[in-house]
């Protein structure tokens, strides 16, 4: 392992709300995990931004001489390329790989180094189910005609990282609520698929994973569930 150079390298801590001296779980090595593009569109200069600030980051880390692990993911399978797809008469994987490859073209122009790892959700819905399957193990989620929702009640510290109390949540409702909901903060992790929509089989019924256990199954899979950044 090489060695690693002295640094006064601060980064925001989201749990604490304030800057904290980076010091990695493992010595010597980083793990870090970029939300990559939802490919359902070309890229926009606010995505060029982050991703330039995070490629500006891996560089230093490794000048530093940490060796760093670095996974970006590419959300290609979401209601929006659904709906795109279905205006323009595409198939959605189609649709999405396509975006996906103008992502990567744009993000060579802009010089940034690829990431170690760039795994796409169509390619790791093993891992997703089973990460659902395991959250309904331990009573934090629920199954509602094919459906599968995330339980915040069963789940005290919700909201902790974000810093948002439930009732906040509630109070800023907009949208009609499902009563199917146990809360009407409960999210889906599984959608069950409607007629003439992309799925994929599962114990709950054929359908698609939900946008907020994407991220979560596949850091996991590349970076275990603990990780620096």
């Amino acid at each position: 392992m090489a060695e690693v150079r002295e640094s006064e390298l601060q980064i925001y801590n989201t749990m604490t709300k304030q800057k904290e001296k980076f010091k990695p779980i493992v010595p010597g090595k980083v793990s870090m995990y970029v939300c990559g593009v939802t490919s359902y569109d070309f890229s926009h200069i606010g995505h060029a931004r982050a991703y330039v600030a995070f490629d500006v980051l891996f560089r230093y880390l490794k000048h530093l001489g940490y060796e760093v692990k670095y996974v970006r993911n590419f959300t290609d399978v979401d209601d929006k390329i659904i709906k795109r797809a279905s205006e323009v008469g595409e198939d959605p994987l189609k649709l999405s790989g396509r975006f996906c490859e103008e992502f990567l073209t744009d993000m060579a122009d802009l010089q940034c180094l690829p990431p170690n790892e760039q795994p796409r959700v169509s390619d790791h819905m093993d891992q997703i189910r089973d990460v659902i399957q395991k959250i309904i193990n331990n009573d934090c989620a629920y199954t509602v005609d094919g459906d599968v929702y995330f339980s915040v009640d069963n789940f005290p510290n919700y909201g902790r990282l974000s810093g948002r109390k439930l009732e906040d949540n509630r109070a800023g409702e907009r949208i009609a609520v499902d009563s199917r909901k146990r809360n009407p903060t409960d999210f889906a992790l599984w959608k069950a698929a409607k007629q003439g929509e992309i799925s994929w089989a599962s114990p709950w019924g054929p359908g698609r994973p939900g946008w907020h256990i994407e991220c979560s199954a596949m850091s996991a899979t590349y970076l275990t569930e603990t990780f620096d950044i």
